[in-house]
């Protein structure tokens, strides 16, 4: 069959493309404009998933027999919101399907997009979800439950939290959870475009109900990693913490996805287990033996990273509030005649210094920093040293190596840059 997948660069679209060529089917892209998605997936189409109006997807579905929208986002951000991209968008796209003959379309939505649904991200899918269900066309709404795999941003955070030195949870950790894994999800969907049977809503989650608790200790457990203390973290902190992620790009926890997680996330295995011809993999199967020791590191260094940036970012803001005055300005003033700077020069220069650190610190703690910046930092903590070195040796034979400390802050800064350059 001929299929159109919207969104198929995404974490589960860019998976479900590759398992439905392999099983014979033709399928078509769409996303961005993106010379790079035309070279991975023939038959890329450049696609707006904010278009409001049917006509605006017509050309994409000539000859298209199913229609699948794994479009998605976890949380909004400038120009992708969720009334745009869960339900005006995928609303054009139902109806130019129905219009265009498509024999079926899939929506992957969400489990807890229902009529009790809370959150932002629930209610736009389940306003989708409903539009649907009254076209006069084939359709099959699948729910996925929290979906684990590599590149997910559940995935994550989850596998941040299980590999911590100590195991973090809200409250006593007994939210529910029923993860499944996106092989899974993938294989069920295969099988839903090839089914004769529709109209229906699939519900795709793991064999079994967990605590947030027991599952961040399997999930631990399947990392390879050893046994540790699991702590409890005060609900009240737990929510300042998601509001704080609220005006933060990036950061893993926001106040939705906190409040969908308190909510739970479960629901009967039985109707995948069906669709599958078996039940679905439990936590414990999650990571293959020989991917223990690449998963379980990649978890650790995820938060190592920003325990390093953290410690780089409060260098810079620490000798920058010293320099403004903690520290006797006339003493700061000395060292820079000492180097050479004239005296007429020195207060601003001091000053200008001081500044340029701060703001290097706030730049280096912000979690989409420029790419630049770990060049700079590199540059700057270079120049200071050859400045010394030539004008202020001396300061190499202080006991509490106040000049040596720059070579491991360089290293530390190259590991970062590299970091940077291969995302």
């Amino acid at each position: 069959m001929n299929v159109l997948i919207a969104g198929a660069r995404g974490f589960i679209g860019s998976r479900l493309a590759a398992a439905l060529r392999d099983a014979g089917h033709t399928v078509s892209g769409g996303g961005r404009r993106d010379s790079a998605s035309r070279a991975i997936l023939p038959g890329w189409l450049d696609l707006d998933f904010v278009a409001r109006r049917p006509g605006d997807w017509a050309r994409a579905m000539a000859g298209i027999d199913v229609v699948i929208n794994a479009v998605g986002i976890l949380r909004e951000r400038r120009g992708q919101k969720f009334d745009d991209l869960h339900t005006n968008g995928p609303q054009a796209l139902f109806t130019a399907a129905q219009a265009a003959g498509v024999k079926r379309v899939i929506q992957i939505s969400a489990l807890g997009a229902d009529e009790h649904a809370t959150a932002r991200y629930h209610h736009s899918k389940h306003q989708a979800d409903r539009f649907l269900m009254q076209l006069p066309i084939e359709w099959i709404i699948v729910q996925p439950s929290l979906v684990y795999g590599t590149g997910g941003s559940s995935a994550a955070l989850f596998e941040t939290l299980a590999s911590l030195p100590f195991i973090l949870v809200p409250g006593d950790g007994s939210q529910r959870v029923q993860p499944v894994h996106v092989d899974d999800l993938i294989e069920a969907l295969v099988r839903l475009v090839e089914t004769k049977q529709a109209r229906k809503v699939l519900h795709v989650v793991g064999p079994e109900e967990l605590t947030l608790r027991i599952f961040l200790v399997s999930l631990r457990s399947a990392l390879g990693l050893p046994r540790t203390w699991v702590l409890k973290i005060p609900r009240p902190l737990v929510w300042l913490a998601a509001r704080a992620g609220n005006l933060v790009p990036g950061f893993l926890l926001d106040a939705e996805t906190l409040a969908m997680l308190e909510r739970g996330n479960t629901a009967s295995a039985q109707p995948l287990t069906e669709v599958l011809g078996r039940a679905p993999r439990p936590v414990k199967e999650f990571i293959r033996g020989a991917e223990q020791h690449v998963f379980g590191a990649a978890a650790q260094f995820r938060w190592l990273e920003w325990l390093l940036r953290a410690g780089i970012g409060s260098m810079w803001l620490i000798a920058g509030i010293v320099s403004l005055g903690l520290y006797p300005v006339d003493s700061s003033l000395q060292l820079l005649l000492r180097v050479g700077v004239p005296v007429s020069v020195a207060p601003m220069l001091l000053t200008g210094a001081a500044s340029l650190d701060i703001v290097l610190g706030v730049l280096t703690l912000w979690p989409r920093a420029p790419r630049w910046l770990w060049s700079a930092q590199i540059a700057l903590v270079t120049i200071y040293t050859i400045i010394i070195t030539l004008r202020l040796p001396a300061l190499w034979l202080e006991p509490f190596g106040p000049v040596a400390k720059n070579l491991p802050i360089l290293a530390m800064l190259i590991l970062m840059r590299q970091l940077a350059m291969r995302r």
